[in-house]
């Protein structure tokens, strides 16, 4: 399983899909988010703008992305 760090939480699903290069463009995220392609924490989602924090668990296509924080960006804060 991948570790996707986050600088600041939430995060909207597609936005992580699109940053993090698990797909090609935010439309193409959008698209697949829509399509029921995307689980969060093993359930279908098709909000593209679901907020995603630390913990959570995104897959797509077999793969898996554990969802964590950067705790010095949030100690800065």
């Amino acid at each position: 399983m991948r570790q996707v760090t986050l600088s600041k939480e939430p995060v909207e699903l597609y936005k992580i899909l699109k940053f993090e290069g698990i797909v090609s463009s935010g439309g193409r995220a959008k698209s697949v988010i829509a399509e029921g392609q995307v689980l969060v924490n093993g359930e279908i989602e098709t909000r593209k703008r679901r907020k995603i924090v630390a913990g959570d668990i995104v897959e797509f296509e077999g793969d898996k992305f554990q969802i964590q924080l950067n705790l010095s960006s949030k100690e800065r804060a």
